[in-house]
């Protein structure tokens, strides 16, 4: 998965006004991982089947990969050109230069009200929601089953037990007890999940920064000590490890246990591994709450195609639609319908997705409404495996990245 979450999307267009046709443009991330389960499928026979009921407009979708579709939209609007939609990974700077419509302007009562509320309520910048979620993920605690047996341990609940649980797969001679990728591929999502299972997060309540909090500095304290500095993370240096790689590894039969979202299920099912899923151990018990991905949709008021736009995310957001999606790559649907019926659903495939479905409701999401969130990001990628290298200091890095992310929360109030 690239994306925060990993998924693709496109969209087109609908209703005409007048007599004069309407294209509707949208620009779409690609959650395949080859040519054969391209987004781009999906898209084009979902646009086709609209296309067949709205006969003044036409859907032009284009698909490119979560490495470019962030930059392809910002070049386009730069540009002066924005598409009508663009299903990608954050809407915050969007809204705050005023280039999208407000969701309520384009979606019927009954496909707003039906997104899970929480995703709906990261969409908001200002109070106002202009990001419509577009699929989701959260993350749990895989274990190989094979590698706990051989050691005769049990799934963790709790850190200590964690930490017991990777000295016995260590003694074991297991290379990789358990995986901690604070690479620059994905690391601020392992940081969060692990601030979550310390009683914290990236922010407070009402949405103030608190990287440097002490529950936090104790949290990385914790696993520089009593992971990293004794040689259970395995013969990579956490700040070096990417969050690709660890998957592999998993898949290869290498790692006792890492932090993983659904489409490690399809990955270390096809290489045979054995395995199960636990919700992420907290300190002394349950985690504060899953770490939850959502991607984004969002409406450009450049073209003022308003009702079309509205029109076919009504359609893209029907049940049926929605759940196409989420079976076709492995993800975990936004909107309550969808998640009722594959809550209900005994399907292989859906029964392996309950468990990252159980979580979402309590989940928590990037501080997505912020539009200093990349920014910080970006810093938390760069310096957070500093925070548990042999001469690193927890508090150190945690306090330049609490500085950092201040700084671009106070310049983009400012801009904004």
């Amino acid at each position: 998965m690239v994306s925060a979450l990993g998924m693709t999307a496109v969209l087109g267009g609908c209703g005409s006004t007048g007599s004069s046709d309407v294209t509707l443009k949208l620009v779409a991330a690609d959650y395949g991982d080859s040519a054969a389960s391209s987004s781009q499928k999906y898209w084009d026979k979902l646009a086709k089947e609209y296309e067949s009921q709205h006969s003044g407009v036409k859907v032009e979708v284009s698909v490119y990969s979560w490495n470019d579709v962030d930059a392809k939209v910002k070049e386009m609007v730069d540009a002066g050109h924005a598409p009508d939609l663009a299903q990608i990974g954050a809407y915050a700077d969007y809204a705050a230069a005023d280039k999208l419509y407000p969701a309520s302007d384009l979606l019927s009562i009954r496909t707003q009200a039906d997104f899970l509320s929480q995703l709906a309520d990261a969409g908001e910048w200002k109070h106002v929601q202009y990001g419509i979620p577009f699929a989701a993920s959260t993350r749990v605690l895989f274990y190989n089953k094979t590698l706990f047996a051989k050691a005769g341990i049990a799934p963790p609940t709790t850190w200590s037990e964690l930490a017991a649980d990777a000295k016995a797969l260590k003694d074991k001679g297991v290379k990789y007890p358990y995986a901690l990728p604070l690479g620059p591929e994905e690391a601020q999502a392992e940081t969060m999940q692990w601030l979550l299972s310390g009683g914290n997060g990236y922010t407070d309540d009402i949405g103030t920064y608190t990287i440097d909090s002490a529950q936090n500095v104790q949290t990385f304290s914790w696993l520089k000590d009593e992971l990293v500095g004794k040689g259970l993370t395995g013969p990579v240096a956490p700040g070096k490890l990417n969050r690709a790689a660890a998957f592999a590894a998993f898949a290869d039969g290498q790692v006792g246990m890492l932090n993983g979202h659904p489409t490690l299920i399809q990955q270390a099912g096809k290489k045979g591994v054995q395995f199960g899923m636990v919700p992420m151990p907290g300190r002394t018990g349950k985690a504060k709450a899953a770490m939850g991905v959502t991607d984004w949709m969002m409406g450009f008021k450049q073209n003022g195609h308003a009702k079309q736009i509205g029109d076919f995310l009504d359609f893209v957001y029907s049940e049926k639609n929605v759940l196409a999606f989420s079976h076709e790559y492995g993800l975990l649907p936004v909107t309550g319908s969808a998640s009722n019926t594959m809550s209900d659903s005994g399907s292989a495939q859906d029964k392996d997705l309950h468990p990252f479905l159980d979580q979402l409701p309590t989940s928590q999401l990037y501080p997505v409404g912020k539009t200093s969130w990349a920014a910080v990001s970006v810093a938390v990628k760069k310096d957070i495996g500093q925070a548990v290298a042999p001469d690193g200091s927890p508090s150190g890095i945690l306090t330049r990245l609490q500085a950092t992310a201040t700084t671009a929360d106070s310049g983009s109030a400012s801009a904004g």
